[in-house]
């Protein structure tokens, strides 16, 4: 697990085709893309300046209802988010929630070991593979 439950990879690709590598795996691999939230664009709509900040909002409620069936409070961690984001280098990175840690945090993991498993590992591969990391965050 994560420092902190927050996983960060590098991507080997540019902030918007990481994040549309991200949403077309979030989508094969059977969840839903909710949102698409383009902060860098909201800056510039502000007359400010952002480097590329973006995050996706995306779940599955087969696998997150059952949780928020349990513990309610999950509900303001779910549905899963990630964000594809630029430092001052250049560099582009994606980061998210591990699912297990959300799951300890709102003391929502008894139970639900399989689904948790299966959120992990499904987040753990879309990641990667947005990241041109070939499976491996």
């Amino acid at each position: 697990m994560a420092a902190g439950g927050l996983v960060t990879i590098e991507s080997r690709f540019g902030p918007k085709e990481t994040m549309d590598k991200l949403a077309a795996g979030v989508a094969a691999h059977g969840m839903a893309v909710l949102a698409r939230i383009d902060h860098a664009r909201a800056a510039a709509e502000a007359g400010l300046e952002l480097r590329p900040t973006e995050v996706l909002v995306f779940g599955n409620p087969k696998a997150g209802t059952p949780l928020m069936q349990d513990v309610q409070s999950i509900g303001i961690d779910l549905p899963l988010k990630a964000l594809v984001w630029q430092d001052e280098r250049g560099a582009t990175w994606l980061s998210y929630n591990e699912p297990h840690w959300l799951a300890v945090r709102h003391e929502a993991v008894k139970g639900h070991e399989p689904t948790l498993a299966a959120m992990a590992n499904a987040l753990h591969a879309v990641a990667a593979e947005a990241a041109g990391r070939g499976g491996a965050a």
